[in-house]
């Protein structure tokens, strides 16, 4: 099979907030199953992409949800014209061609989805298909990739002890001040100065996580709001639509955000 259609052709932006490169990279040349830690929205995807563009490998992406189950990662066999036949799933996809295989926020996957992958992550590098009756043999340029917010983990989502010691890890975070400014006027086409009020909106609601909120604004929020200003939307309507309403449905929380949004414009 050909995989050029996971190949990322154009370079995506990205901008580094440590060494975070130069860590992936050497991870990817031992191939070591890495986990990507940190908030929503904070460029964790963008990374990945960013690295599978660089490396120049394919990257196959897998949205995980509560309702996932394991065919859906490895296959199962389906009727077509010719009968019954079997279809792999990204993640055999991945092992059989070896291209990268991320699996976007495990921790809303079912805990008995993730123990599929345990045999990917360590020496032994093999994927088995019982219903096919099938051990495959990893792709020599297979690597598993997953990303996990700590801030949602919970005694029902969590990831396993078992399955988080199968990976070496990357702490994300939001970037610096400065840098974000740099990140959405690049995304949205407004000014750079426009895009540091958006930051310092985001700190006020970043500092109202555990007081009302679970989360607060991320890197992805802000450039929403940036490209509806890059319409013509004023700031405070943008905000509204972009920051406020989407992370609150509480009265009190919501006219704090707005002060803060008045007193940033």
């Amino acid at each position: 099979m050909n995989l050029d259609d996971y190949l990322i052709t154009e370079e995506p932006y990205y901008s580094p907030t440590h060494n975070e490169i130069q860590l992936f990279e050497a991870a990817y040349a031992n191939r070591m199953p890495m986990m990507l830690k940190g908030p929503t929205g904070c460029g964790k995807t963008r990374f990945v992409e960013y690295i599978a563009w660089k490396l120049k490998k394919p990257l196959i992406t897998v949205s995980c949800h509560e309702d996932m189950t394991a065919s859906d990662l490895v296959g199962r066999y389906l009727l077509d014209a010719e009968g019954t036949v079997w279809h792999d799933g990204p993640l055999t996809l991945a092992v059989r061609h070896g291209a990268i295989c991320y699996l976007d926020e495990i921790v809303e996957a079912r805990q008995d989805t993730s123990v599929v992958i345990h045999s990917l992550t360590d020496d032994r590098r093999i994927l088995s298909l019982e219903k096919k009756n099938e051990v495959i043999k990893a792709n020599k340029d297979f690597q598993i990739v997953i990303s996990y917010n700590p801030g949602y983990q919970s005694v029902l989502k969590d990831l396993k002890e078992s399955t988080k010691q199968r990976f070496g890890a990357i702490d994300f975070d939001y970037p610096k001040a400065e840098d974000e400014a740099k990140i959405i006027a690049h995304e949205s086409g407004i000014d750079t100065k426009t895009a540091a009020k958006l930051v310092q909106i985001s700190e006020r609601s970043r500092n109202l996580k555990g007081h009302g909120l679970d989360e607060g604004a991320s890197t992805r929020m802000l450039i929403y709001a940036a490209q509806l200003m890059s319409k013509g939307i004023p700031l405070e309507e943008a905000c509204e639509v972009a920051l406020v309403l989407p992370i609150t449905d509480d009265l009190d929380i919501r006219n704090a955000l707005s002060s803060a949004i008045e007193a940033c414009a």
